[in-house]
Formats: structure tokens, C-alpha cells, sequence
């Protein structure tokens, strides 16, 4: 049985991973509190064994490293739920929506078959690199913070500049030593998708902006828009009490 893109079984995966989130959030509510913190930690490093399976299973190492989005988001997430940090938790707490996309948009792995391991190598880690950072705020782990606005803003187009040097970088080594896929094309790389779009959503973008890299701009746009719209009520508080803090000081 085929994934496929927006059928019956494409949108029945999505009611399961909603079911396994909600369901994972009141299974980790009852727990006692160190089992549900470990509990956690486990589920957070889903995504490095997809990772090392990428890897190691495919035979084209250069073509499955860690430069997407979703995998600097796997190795970011267990050092984040160790750590705590609540600039890398803000900085996820956006992240993870590439996660949740890439199991809406997945035009680019419809074609796995159901039951696979590709498939739920694919599947189970963005479920669950989706859940785990939910599970982190909703459980107090880490706060919501509108300060760490320009920190998340700041590393995400910071990584998205270094992830798309090194995909230039690699596109030249590949065309230095001629090497080739399976098919005896030359290897192509568009880590963070830097190079051209990769699904309809970022094809609007590069109508906008027709040129490789700059035209994710138009995502770090969408994501300002969406930074404030997430952290408004926090704004909208922090105004009124320096409102109120400079009247008292006046009085």
C-alpha cells in the first residue's frame, strides 16, 4: 500500500500522528515525573536514528547528511530537552512546524510503501520531533519567551546561510570528481531546499524571488509574521507593564 499524497491512507496517517501526540501527552501527564522526563528524552531521539538509517541504508551518505531543517532539528532536540535551554526550545517551538509540513507536504516520500521501514523511518521521527518540543512547553520544561524573538529569527537565516555554502561547496566536489547516483547522474544537493523549491509552497516563494537562496527570504518574512502573531499576548502584556512601571515612576 502506497503513502501517496492527500488520499485515503495520506490523511489517515495524519489523524494517527495526532492521535500518538494527544495520546502521548495524557499517557506522560500520569506518569511519575522522572519516567515522563526520560520518556520524553527517548522519544527526542527518534530523529538520530533516522539519521544514522539515512546514512548507513541508502549507500549515498552525501546525499542523506544531516543538513536539512528537520535533521539539525533531531540532533538539536535531545541536547534541548537535556539542557533545557529556552532559546533552543523558542528557536524549536518554530522549527517544528517544518516537521509537522513534511508530513502534510510530502509529495517528495508519497511513493513509500505502508508497512516499510523507509516509510516509518520517515514517519515516526517528524511525528514525534513535532510532539516532543509540544511536550516540552506544555509539561514546563521550557517557557515561551518572546525575548528570544531575535535569537530564533537570528540562527535560523544564520544555519540556512551556512546549510546553503555547504550545498554549493558540495555541488563543486561532486562536479571536480564526477560522482554520479545509481542512475550515472551527477549528485545534486538542495539542503534546506537553498538551491530551487521543493514543493508548491515554496514555489510560490520563487515566483516572488526566482534566485537560489534568496528566495527563502520570503519564508523568514512568514516567519517574523508568525513569531509575533505566536508571542503577541506576551508583547501585548510587556507594553503594559513598562506602561505602567514609567507612570508609576512619574507619579
Amino acid at each position: 500500500m502506497q503513502w501517496g499524497s492527500f488520499g485515503i491512507v495520506h490523511i489517515a496517517t495524519l489523524v494517527i500522528a495526532a492521535a500518538l501526540i494527544v495520546g502521548g501527552y495524557f499517557l506522560l501527564k500520569i506518569l511519575p515525573e522522572k519516567v515522563r522526563y526520560f520518556s520524553i528524552l527517548a522519544l527526542s531521539c527518534s530523529g538520530i536514528v533516522a539519521i544514522i538509517y539515512n546514512l548507513v541504508a541508502w549507500g549515498s551518505p552525501l546525499e542523506y547528511l544531516p543538513f536539512h531543517m528537520c535533521s539539525i532539528l533531531a540532533i538539536m532536540l535531545p541536547i534541548t530537552v537535556l539542557t533545557k535551554n529556552r532559546y533552543m526550545g523558542n528557536l524549536l517551538l518554530v522549527w517544528c512546524l517544518g516537521s509537522l509540513l513534511a508530513l502534510i507536504i510530502n509529495h517528495a516520500s508519497g511513493h513509500f510503501i505502508i508497512p516499510s521501514a523507509a516509510f516509518f523511518i520517515y514517519y515516526i521521527p517528524h511525528v514525534f520531533e513535532f510532539g516532543v518540543v509540544i511536550y516540552l512547553f506544555k509539561f514546563g520544561y521550557i517557557k515561551k519567551d518572546y525575548k528570544c524573538i531575535p535569537v530564533t529569527v537570528g540562527a535560523t537565516v544564520v544555519i540556512y546561510t551556512v546549510v546553503h555554502f555547504i550545498n554549493v561547496a558540495l555541488t563543486h566536489y561532486v562536479e571536480a570528481n564526477q560522482i554520479v547516483d545509481y542512475a550515472g547522474n551527477l549528485l545534486t544537493f538542495n539542503y534546506m531546499f537553498s538551491m530551487t523549491p521543493d514543493n508548491p509552497v515554496l514555489a510560490l516563494f520563487w515566483k516572488v524571488i526566482p534566485h537560489s537562496y534568496w528566495y527563502m527570504y520570503m519564508a523568514v518574512i512568514v516567519l517574523v509574521l508568525y513569531l509575533v502573531v505566536l508571542y503577541l499576548p506576551q508583547i501585548v502584556r510587556a507594553v503594559k507593564e513598562k506602561k505602567t512601571a514609567k507612570t508609576d515612576a512619574n507619579a
